[in-house]
């Protein structure tokens, strides 16, 4: 009974950091976008191209690493034009966000049926699978939890430290922060506002398309209409509730992994209760998570606002 227990709880651990990745990709994005002072609600279109783009990519091109590379320029060509629309010609980032959005579903529903057919069994192609850490994939608990997962979890787990360094280590990091919290003296003290908030909305797109191929190449192994199933919304609130710093952010997309893992584990065991209820436990988790919480997480001061060079 004891053995039992403890495969199901290392099994449920390992599918919490499954889920969790395109959530803390995703998030690590909206950290560079959100810390320059752009809002991106858009997200969960960008995801939904990259992940499409990932698919295609590997199909066409027979290799899964090709596959990502197609995902991020996807993603990092959605993001510049995010950037155009919002920077250049200070259209509401809400509206925008919504409307990237409502593009992403269109152009996937659309592609995907042009590419693949309707009504089709999903295509044969090239994704990732597990590849055990020497050594460390055979240490008790940790080893199959954190040292049995595909190339893109490494990828992901890497990012953390490597985007905490960027942004409070370095000189870059201090400019982004400098033109989310006030643009205004950024611009006095030479730092071009406009080319670090592009840089952040491209960087953030990158990573969502990188987020997308992760569902579809690492996760799920194919592509469906609407994969990303809200995923972009819930990586916003993981920054939120991570106080937009990479470390936070990690904690909050386990969190909110596990809710989405459970759901995936209850299915399996056959619990009795209605899928349709296990498939709300990630969003009812997000919404209790951040009940109360979100009047005391204070953004960027300059948030959401356009900037206008005098």
């Amino acid at each position: 009974m004891g053995n039992t227990w403890l495969a199901e709880i290392i099994n449920f651990l390992a599918a919490d950091i499954r889920t969790a990745v395109p959530l803390l990709i995703a998030a690590t994005g909206l950290i560079f976008s959100e810390r320059a002072g752009v809002v991106n609600i858009g997200v969960e279109g960008m995801m939904l191209m990259g992940s499409l783009a990932g698919v295609a990519g590997s199909y066409f091109l027979g290799d899964a690493w090709l596959g990502v590379l197609a995902a991020v320029l996807t993603g990092a060509i959605c993001g510049l034009f995010f950037a155009y629309l919002v920077v250049s010609a200070q259209a509401d980032q809400v509206v925008i966000g919504t409307a990237f959005n409502i593009l992403g579903l269109g152009v996937t529903t659309s592609f995907a049926r042009v590419i693949f057919g309707v009504n089709t069994a999903p295509p044969a192609i090239d994704s990732f699978h597990p590849v055990a850490i020497p050594v460390l994939s055979r240490m008790p608990v940790l080893g199959p939890v954190l040292f049995n997962q595909t190339e893109l979890v490494y990828l992901a787990l890497v990012l953390v430290p490597v985007v905490h360094f960027i942004l409070f280590k370095t000189a870059l990091g201090l400019k982004i922060r400098a033109v989310g919290e006030h643009p205004r003296a950024a611009d006095t003290v030479g730092i071009n506002v406009y080319r670090v908030r592009y840089g952040a909305c491209i960087v953030g797109g990158a990573l969502a398309g990188l987020a997308g191929s992760y569902l579809s190449l690492s996760l799920l192994n194919f592509f469906t209409e609407n994969m990303t199933a809200g995923r972009g919304f819930i990586a916003l609130a993981a920054v939120i509730f991570g106080k937009w710093t990479p470390l936070g952010t990690l904690g909050a997309t386990l969190l909110f992994g596990a809710g989405d893992a459970l759901q995936y584990r209850l299915q399996a065991a056959n619990s009795g209760i209605p899928y349709q209820v296990l498939l709300m436990i990630p969003y009812i988790l997000t919404i209790a998570a951040l009940a109360g919480f979100v009047g005391k997480a204070i953004p960027p001061a300059a948030s959401g606002k356009p900037y206008s060079k005098e």
